[in-house]
């Protein structure tokens, strides 16, 4: 029993600490600025981007949530036509909003 406990424990860590998002071709297009930096870009959309915060009962690394975040934002930016994307919202239960611009 304790071997199994182990083992699920280490899984759960493993993939808390992994990314499986991908960057895209499209997203590797896009940039994160702030806001100031998008002063004389063309805001084209938003997107709304969400990934797991908690996997079983462990919260995920946050450094590592706050990169799948951007990168789905980057990637859905890039679909859009945008390149550039800004944070509009703080990250709440694994979701976050973001401005896509045009610069």
């Amino acid at each position: 029993m304790t071997k199994a406990l182990i083992s699920a424990i280490g899984a759960v860590v493993l993939v808390g600490c992994s990314s499986w998002v991908q960057l895209t071709g499209q997203g590797e297009g896009v940039i994160l600025l702030p806001e100031s930096g998008v002063a004389t870009c063309t805001r084209i959309g938003g997107t709304r981007s969400s990934t797991l915060n908690k996997i079983l009962f462990a919260k995920r690394n946050r450094t590592r949530l706050e990169e799948e975040l951007n990168t789905l934002a980057r990637n859905e930016a890039g679909s859009m036509g945008g390149d550039a994307i800004v944070i509009e919202s703080p990250i709440s239960d694994g979701t976050q909003r973001f401005g896509v611009y045009k610069c």
